[in-house]
C-alpha cells in the first residue's frame, strides 16, 4: 500500500479539529481529535504538547483573526477601541472557546507578541507601568462578556406575562435586535471614559 498524499496529521488539521469539538461541545479530547482524524492517539502526541498544546494552538488559532495592527491608530483611545471590536469579533466566532482559554494561562508566543503591542501602545501615550495591565484587562473582561453574550439568544428574558412587567416588556421591545451591540458600545465607550480620566491624573 503507498504512502497517502496527504499526511493524516499535523499541526493545523489538529488545531482545526480541537477547534471544532469546542464549537461542537464546548471542549476536546485527545483522543476525540485522533478519532476524528483516523489516526492513533499516540500519534497525536508526536505533534504537539499534550492537551495544553493543543489549548495554545488554539488560542493562537482564534487570536488570528484580531486585528492587532488597530493597535496602530491614533489617538490611543481609538487604537484600544478598534482592537477592542476585533478582539470581540474574533471570539465571538468562538464562545464556546472562551472558558477553556480564560482558564489557561496564556503562553503561546503569537498571542503574548500582541499583548506586548497593546502594552507598548498604552506607555506610548502615557500611561503608568501600574495602570497598563488594569486598563487591558479591564477591556479583555469587556470583550469576553460581550463575545458571551453575542452567543445568547437575541431575547433571554420570557415574559409569560407582560401585564406584569410593562416597563420591561417596553425596555426590551425597544432594543431588538441589536441589543448586544449597544451594549457593547456603551460599555466601551464607560470603560475609555474612565481610562482617560486616568491618564489625566497621572499626568
Amino acid at each position: 500500500m503507498g504512502r497517502p498524499r496527504t499526511p493524516l496529521l499535523d499541526r493545523e488539521r489538529i488545531t482545526t479539529t480541537a477547534l471544532q469539538l469546542v464549537d461542537e461541545q464546548g471542549d476536546f479530547s485527545v483522543p476525540q481529535i485522533a478519532r476524528r482524524l483516523g489516526a492513533q492517539t499516540a500519534s497525536v502526541y508526536h505533534h504537539v504538547d499534550g492537551r495544553d498544546g493543543i489549548v495554545e494552538l488554539l488560542r493562537e488559532r482564534v487570536c488570528d483573526a484580531i486585528d492587532d495592527t488597530a493597535l496602530d491608530l491614533e489617538p490611543w483611545d481609538a487604537a484600544m477601541a478598534a482592537w477592542a471590536r476585533s478582539y470581540r469579533a474574533a471570539f465571538a466566532a468562538h464562545p464556546r472557546a472562551i472558558p477553556l482559554l480564560t482558564t489557561s494561562p496564556v503562553r503561546a508566543p503569537k498571542v503574548l507578541l500582541q499583548y506586548e503591542k497593546a502594552v507598548t501602545r498604552l506607555l506610548a501615550a502615557g500611561f503608568p507601568l501600574a495602570d497598563v495591565m488594569p486598563v487591558i484587562i479591564g477591556l479583555e473582561n469587556l470583550v469576553l462578556g460581550s463575545a458571551l453574550d453575542m452567543a445568547a439568544p437575541e431575547m433571554m428574558w420570557e415574559l409569560a406575562d407582560e401585564t406584569a412587567t410593562p416597563r420591561l416588556a417596553a425596555a426590551l421591545a425597544a432594543v431588538a435586535g441589536g441589543r448586544s451591540d449597544a451594549s457593547f458600545e456603551l460599555a466601551l465607550d464607560g470603560c475609555l471614559a474612565r481610562c482617560r480620566r486616568l491618564l489625566d491624573t497621572s499626568a
